[in-house]
């Protein structure tokens, strides 16, 4: 028997031994957790576990070949697989033995994507809420997930403790996003800027808030027409006056005349 089937025939037998028991007359939940790890110094870690309605039922033990029952209703199942000393090795064998191989194959044939590098596009948004004035620095699209974010205030590196820890979530597509936030006094958000460093950059990544080019653009385009009322009313008005100036000197010469 192939090591793949192997897991499928202990849960068979798991279920047969619920049929036998009387547990399977309504519906119920049987769950298994079946894998390796391998670490950073090539060691590795099996694991083998079944859960029964959402809690903890049966553990493999690889150092003791035996099994350790997380709740009473495991110990008929327990004792029933424990007779079988020969499966036990088989089961502490592909633990050790054909997971990581299979492991190993997995992360050979992925190692194209898993050592490639993509730096994060980084950005600092501006947040003002009744109460206070923030800054959110984003970290975006980046891989791998080890990220190293921090605030400058006055190009100084700021204690941790002064912001918000970094919250780091996965992206649909394998890459990471990751941010951080900062509370500012309004009208210095200037003198903050967040250092981003990450294996896909070659120099830290420094990034200052700039205002919304929009917004500069509204205040000019205000501002020009604001000017163009003032000087269309002082030009309005300087017409007004010229016509009164011409007005009153006809009027001068009129009397003038009837004088004569």
């Amino acid at each position: 028997m192939g090591p793949r089937a192997r897991p499928a025939l202990l849960l068979l037998m798991l279920l047969q031994t619920a049929v036998l028991q009387g547990r399977l007359l309504q519906s119920h939940t049987l769950q298994v957790i079946l894998g390796c790890e391998m670490q950073e110094d090539n060691s590795t870690e099996g694991y083998w576990k079944y859960g029964y309605d959402g809690q903890d039922h049966l553990e493999f033990c690889p150092d003791t070949l035996d099994w350790r029952a997380a709740e009473p209703r495991a110990w008929p199942t327990k004792l029933e697989w424990e007779r079988h000393k020969i499966r036990a090795r088989q089961n502490r064998a592909y633990l050790e033995r054909d997971c990581p191989a299979q492991l190993q194959q997995l992360l050979e044939l992925g190692r194209g994507v898993l050592d490639q590098q993509v730096p994060p596009l980084v950005k600092v948004t501006h947040h003002v809420t009744s109460s206070v004035t923030t800054l959110r620095c984003r970290a975006l699209n980046y891989y791998p997930q080890n990220i190293t974010m921090k605030w400058l205030k006055d190009k100084q590196p700021m204690d941790a403790k002064e912001f918000e820890p970094k919250d780091v979530l996965p992206n649909g597509d394998g890459t990471y996003q990751g941010w951080i936030t900062l509370a500012v006094p309004p009208g210095e958000e200037q003198r903050y800027t967040c250092q981003v460093e990450h294996p896909g950059l070659d120099q830290p990544l420094i990034v200052i808030w700039e205002p919304s080019p929009s917004g500069t653009l509204v205040i000019g385009v205000i501002s020009g027409i604001a000017v163009f009322v003032v000087i269309l009313f002082i030009g309005i008005l300087f017409i007004i006056l010229r016509k009164r100036q011409g007005s009153r000197g006809a009027m001068g010469h009129y009397v003038l005349a009837e004088r004569e």
